[in-house]
């Protein structure tokens, strides 16, 4: 059957996999994953959303694979914090980092699919993010920083392992804010925004979860 009456394409999405979409883009349940293993990128290009081919080392390519590798590095935060023997206060809000984290992930992946898209190339079902995310990453750091001390230093990246890893999570965001800096021209400010706003959200969600260990200061040189 013709491609453009199935209204279905071809592309290879975050890690690689090939996918087939068999109707209109909608927000959720917009793919199905029906062969990972087809030697398509054996050459060192994949597809980007429209079927066309670019090398894997393409800027745009490297934007969504950077996206993917934050929105895994968030996924073992979330995991970390299941294995978490806490009580009281620690308790909630480690319920409540998992369901902001929950959204962001759903988010990235949405970010993540307009990146993989050409420039002007973006499916008119496809639903993007809008300033309204940023506004909420804006609104649950504020609502975090009510918590929390001012810093009179900077903080060394490490703590518990879900502290770490959140410290981890917030360098890949601001990684990919850089790729996506790179091509301003044909990535949209609210992606851009983000993404700056989402590295912010990992440094703050990283200190109010921050438990009896306490967080470790920089000490400049001069007065180590």
């Amino acid at each position: 059957m013709d491609r453009s009456d199935k209204k279905t394409f071809r592309f290879e999405l975050m890690f690689e996999t090939i996918v087939h979409i068999d109707k209109p883009f909608r927000r959720y349940n917009m793919v199905r994953i029906t062969k990972v293993h087809t030697g398509g990128g054996d050459g060192g290009e994949t597809s980007l959303v429209d079927g066309s081919r670019v090398g894997k080392e393409h800027p745009r390519v490297a934007i969504y694979g950077t996206i993917d590798e934050a929105n895994s590095a968030i996924g073992i935060v979330r995991s970390e914090m299941k294995r978490c023997e806490s009580s009281g206060m620690l308790h909630t809000r480690l319920e409540e980092a998992d369901r902001m984290l929950g959204i962001i992930q759903q988010e990235l992946f949405d970010v993540g699919a307009e990146c993989a898209c050409p420039p002007g190339g973006v499916p008119e079902q496809m639903a993007i993010i809008g300033a309204d995310a940023g506004k909420r990453l804006v609104d649950e750091m504020d609502y975090m920083l009510e918590d929390l001390e001012p810093l009179s230093s900077f903080i060394l990246p490490t703590g518990s392992p879900v502290v770490a890893h959140l410290h981890m999570a917030r360098t890949i965001v601001r990684r990919a804010e850089r790729e996506a800096c790179a091509l301003r021209e044909e990535v949209r400010n609210e992606v851009i925004s983000y993404l700056n706003r989402l590295s912010d959200h990992c440094f703050v969600l990283s200190r109010w979860l921050t438990g009896e260990e306490g967080e470790t200061l920089w000490t400049p040189l001069g007065k180590r």
